[in-house]
């Protein structure tokens, strides 16, 4: 498949400002500016990139706990996103949420929560909306490997396969279930055939390739879009950073339940890595353009930051604000 310099230069900007945003709350976490938990998405950023590229700006996307990537990808506002991390009032859910609780309906970012599967129902139902309203909208419900042993998931797969939902379940499978490795959680790492007794279409990817992630989700898309869906892909991937927070390894130590040598492995299959070296190795960009950008988005995450603590903490007295719905 075909594309050109100006969308592989997007997809490349995305994974880095992702990346950047993500790295960029290491200090503020460790020092306690910022106090609620926070799921970094280090090391996935080729899938929501590929994923949402595929997608239209009207499609809706549903995330998890650690989905700062799927907001930005999709179009969130980074200012708003920082903001929110640092529970301002100037974030995306008023300072109300912090970086499990991220929104932007506006550009189809509906929303994310900590519950594992806590979603995957939610999109399932905003899928049926869009059929009923014949709207031609894909809904992606994104989860990680730990919501594959949640009953919610088979129920919303066999919802979904009856009725022909216009829906992209999009597992990320990055090994790990919180501190538990999959092979302690299944007798084999096989998710993806978990869609097959539900005749539903089913895919594995590897997660750390944008071009691979984008060309399945776009063919996933299109299958819905027609009429065809749902579709279940399993992304196999890994988080460069610990469960919640940067990870223990600081200083020197190593105190992260994966061995060290996995950790290593994987950061050789970094995605922004190594789709930087397929743009100048097939000279796309030049290394001195993909430099150029890696500093644009460096001074566009810096200036979130400040722009964030800048904004003030919500009113205590509005507590109740956003609450319920105001008439």
């Amino acid at each position: 498949m075909n594309h050109s310099k100006g969308f592989l230069e997007i997809l490349y900007r995305t994974m880095v400002r992702i990346r950047v945003c993500e790295e960029s709350f290491v200090g503020p976490i460790l020092n306690e500016e910022v106090r609620c938990p926070v799921h970094l998405y280090s090391g996935q950023e080729a899938i929501a990139t590929g994923v949402c590229a595929a997608l239209s700006e009207g499609d809706y996307v549903f995330g998890t706990h650690r989905s700062h990537g799927h907001y930005l990808a999709k179009g969130g506002n980074l200012q708003e996103l920082v903001s929110e991390i640092y529970c301002k009032e100037g974030g995306c859910s008023k300072g109300r949420g912090g970086s499990m609780h991220i929104i932007a309906p506006e550009i189809g970012m509906i929303g994310s929560a900590p519950i594992v599967g806590g979603t995957i129902s939610l999109a399932v139902g905003a899928a049926l909306a869009s059929k009923i309203r014949k709207e031609k909208r894909v809904t992606v419900s994104f989860f990680g490997d730990g919501a594959a042993c949640e009953g919610v998931l088979y129920e919303s797969l066999n919802f979904a396969a009856l009725n022909k939902l216009p829906i992209l379940f999009a597992c990320e499978n990055n090994y790990y279930s919180t501190h538990m490795p999959i092979q302690e959680c299944r007798p084999e790492n096989n998710i993806f055939k978990i869609a097959k007794p539900f005749c539903i279409q089913s895919y594995r990817v590897d997660g750390n390739d944008v071009l691979k992630v984008y060309e399945i989700s776009k063919k996933a898309a299109d299958q819905c879009r027609s009429g065809h869906g749902p579709v279940f892909i399993e992304f196999m991937t890994y988080r460069l950073r610990g469960h919640v927070g940067p990870d223990d390894n600081i200083q020197g130590t190593h105190t992260d339940i994966r061995p060290k040598e996995e950790i290593e492995k994987w950061k050789k299959k970094d995605p922004i890595k190594r789709f930087g070296a397929f743009l100048v190795r097939n000279r796309i960009l030049e290394k001195e353009a993909l430099e150029k950008i890696d500093r644009e988005v460096q001074e566009e995450v810096k200036e979130a930051h400040q722009f964030a603590k800048k904004t003030p903490y919500p009113n205590p007295n509005e507590l109740t604000k956003y609450v319920f719905k105001e008439c």
